[in-house]
């Protein structure tokens, strides 16, 4: 009697977790497929970044005539990245270093400054009560939406009204000012830097600067980075505001250069052939965001892995 009792109870106990153990097996499969799709869709975004930046390379490697007749991801008949190289260096008496050079300048002064500047704005907002910054934080969230291109034409009279186009601070000064750098430093300055901790330092006699510089700035470093970062690849690859603000082609950034060799080719009918020599360029100005990306985002990183540990 009593082995009959007790498989009953366990038919009971089988038929009761019975809906348990298939609901978890209805979970587990549909957690496979979720994952299946994310895989598919990390792959394909992959794929859409890599694939430009392979068939960039790849045609770098090839003359006019391969890069015309020849599959955009196969390499040409014959290599051709020194020749391509040297044509690139030497076309114009090397104008294109100039630009290099000119990229460079714009990119460095204007993403520091504006990683200083959001750093210090963003610190004031988010750790001294003052006056109306409820309203300076506002508005400075309202111009964020703002296209740059609504900002193109008023920017360019006011600088043309102080006799400032055409020279470098054209493209620098508009570089400095970030207001998404600002809304980042304000949002990562509030969490990051304890408010206790400079309560502490101020008791101690230290001056506002001296807290900001010796304690702020080390709590700061990663959302800095990430500010340069952003603005150092926003200044780069700057298209617009260099073209309406230069007309001198010794002060062109690589971006406005190569579009100007692009259209002399294709607006003299073959004239100029300089198609592979365009695509040289802009591989080349691309190295050196690349190497600054790879040197920089160990900090990049730590500052996100501080945030995890702390949310």
């Amino acid at each position: 009697m009593t082995a009959p009792a007790m498989s009953t109870e366990a038919e009971h106990a089988a038929v009761k977790s019975a809906p348990v153990v298939g609901r978890r097996r209805r979970k587990a499969e549909r957690g496979k497929q979720r994952s299946s799709v994310l895989t598919v869709i990390i792959w394909l975004t992959v794929l859409y970044f890599i694939v430009p930046l392979l068939w960039l390379v790849i045609s770098s490697t090839k003359d006019n005539a391969d890069l015309f007749t020849t599959f955009g991801l196969k390499l040409g008949h014959s290599f051709q990245l020194f020749k391509n190289l040297g044509s690139l260096f030497t076309f114009q008496d090397g104008i294109y270093s100039r630009w290099l050079i000119n990229t460079v300048l714009y990119a460095v002064v204007g993403s520091v400054g504006a990683a200083v500047l959001s750093t210090m704005a963003g610190y004031a907002l988010a750790k001294y009560r003052f006056p109306g910054s409820r309203a300076v934080f506002n508005i400075v969230l309202g111009s964020i939406m703002v296209p740059l291109t609504a900002l193109a034409l008023p920017t360019y009279l006011l600088f043309a009204a102080a006799h400032l186009t055409d020279t470098p601070w054209a493209v620098i000064l508009p570089s400095l000012v970030s207001p998404f750098g600002v809304y980042l430093m304000r949002v990562y300055a509030a969490d990051a830097v304890d408010d206790s901790i400079l309560e502490a330092a101020r008791i101690d006699g230290a001056s506002e600067f001296r807290v900001f510089r010796t304690i702020s700035l080390k709590l700061l470093t990663p959302g800095i980075v990430t500010v340069l970062l952003f603005q150092l690849v926003a200044t780069w690859n700057n298209y617009f505001l260099p073209l309406i603000m230069l007309n001198s082609p010794k002060l062109f950034p690589v971006t406005v250069g190569l579009a100007q060799w692009q259209g002399a080719a294709a607006a003299g009918g073959g004239a100029q052939v300089l198609f592979s020599t365009v695509i040289t360029g802009a591989f080349v100005s691309i190295i050196p965001l690349m190497i600054a990306f790879l040197f920089l985002q160990r900090y990049w990183q730590s500052g996100l892995a501080t945030g995890g540990v702390k949310g």
